[in-house]
């Protein structure tokens, strides 16, 4: 019987060459003869001159019907995050019974707001998911997302935005058909894999929860009632002399996703940055459009949260249950990492890959990149967001 089947593999090797041809030997051996109806590729910047032929390459000598990658930073695959060094991960999937599509979008100039040139194309949402991938500087990815969750709500979506280049073009996606320098390239997988979404804000709550009750835009201007910038110095002024350090290192405001509930736990909050202060109005400003009657609450990250948030929600959420699958290459995991993660973040190296490979507590096959934004749903809507890791887990739906 065809049974869903994932392999992984990673090269180090600085010759793009030899690179590729270790890491597709690898991927093959994992597969064991199986051939691919995926296959993603994760590359540094130093293999720049493979790139133009290396998605074509992969699906001839793979057999990949779909290929899609994209360049980064820092690359992680097997357990390893290799970071700021060169690097190739190969990710491949055998998934029958389900659909695979590839599909690339561009942003375009519309009548009265930017369009885009496709949409996802989703047949049967209950058992749809997507993946994305997208060059930062020339796809506007949070209007996009806003467009999918009216017009595909529920389908969840998980990705990243190719890092390492410092502007237009020199980030690039990768197809079987070549590279693409600009907009957003996706896969829609239908059928019999199931794939769970996880997205690790690594942030904690300090101080209380407050409603808004007064804003404009990205502007709060009360909160309870009272001045915004005044709750915010009180909750300053109550913390201890850590949390306090953090905080004015990297102040956060969670929004609560579910305005009906009055307690919240993790994966209640959509994190985002302060922006600045406005002293004359006693206000704040956020990196989002907080709604009048929202709760909100202060939040402060640490090293220490961070990876406490990650292994929980991967073990509840992503299936810490792999570990009873007869075989762990039945599942496999995509990671999508901030590049302000790993070392910047952490003492040492190889965090959060180690941390979602004991959440997982299999030795599923694994990749994924460090991006510069990160793509996954809180709440049942998909976001972009910054300073996460977003895990996508796949596994048969059957099991």
């Amino acid at each position: 019987m065809d049974r869903t089947r994932f392999a992984s593999a990673l090269s180090t090797t600085t010759d793009s060459a030899q690179a590729v041809e270790e890491a597709v030997r690898e991927l093959l051996e994992g597969l064991e003869g199986a051939r691919p109806d995926l296959v993603t590729v994760f590359v540094s910047h130093h293999h720049g001159g493979a790139l133009e032929g290396l998605g074509p390459r992969l699906a001839r000598e793979t057999g990949a019907a779909a290929v899609v990658g994209c360049t980064g930073e820092s690359i992680i695959g097997g357990s390893r995050e290799v970071e700021h060094e060169p690097a190739l991960a190969l990710w491949a999937a055998r998934l029958p019974e389900t659909r695979v599509r590839t599909f690339t979008v561009q942003a375009v100039p519309g009548e009265d707001a930017l369009a885009f040139s496709t949409l996802p194309p989703v047949e049967d949402r209950e058992r749809a998911s997507l993946l994305l991938l997208a060059d930062p500087f020339t796809f506007p990815m949070d209007e996009y997302l806003k467009v999918l969750n009216a017009e595909l709500p529920g389908v969840p979506a998980v990705g990243g935005m190719a890092s390492g280049g410092t502007g237009p073009g020199q980030n690039l996606l990768i197809t079987e058909e070549g590279v693409v320098e600009a907009g957003a390239l996706g896969v829609v997988l239908e059928g019999e894999v199931e794939v769970r979404s996880v997205v690790s804000q690594g942030c904690r709550p300090v101080g209380r929860p407050w409603v808004v009750t007064d804003s404009n835009g990205n502007e709060v201007r009360k909160l309870g009632g009272k001045p915004a910038l005044d709750v915010l110095m009180q909750t300053v002024g109550e913390m201890d002399e850590d949390d306090r350090h953090l905080f004015q290192r990297a102040p956060f405001l969670g929004l609560a996703i579910d305005p009906s509930r009055s307690e919240f736990g993790r994966g209640d909050f959509l994190v985002r940055g302060l922006l600045g202060l406005n002293p004359p109005e006693r206000s704040f400003f956020v990196a989002d459009v907080p709604r009048r009657g929202m709760t909100v609450q202060f939040l402060v990250r640490d090293a220490a949260s961070a990876g406490e948030d990650l292994v929980q929600l991967v073990t509840t959420q992503g299936g810490g249950e792999l570990a009873d699958l007869a075989d762990p290459r039945e599942a496999g995991a995509l990671i999508f990492s901030c590049n302000g993660r790993g070392t910047r973040m952490f003492d040492g190296p190889d965090h959060d890959i180690a941390c979602v490979r004991s959440a997982l507590r299999a030795d599923v096959p694994v990749a994924g990149f460090f991006a510069a934004g990160e793509i996954g749903p809180v709440g049942g809507a998909n976001f972009l967001h910054g300073f996460t890791a977003s895990v996508f887990v796949f596994r048969p739906r059957s099991a």
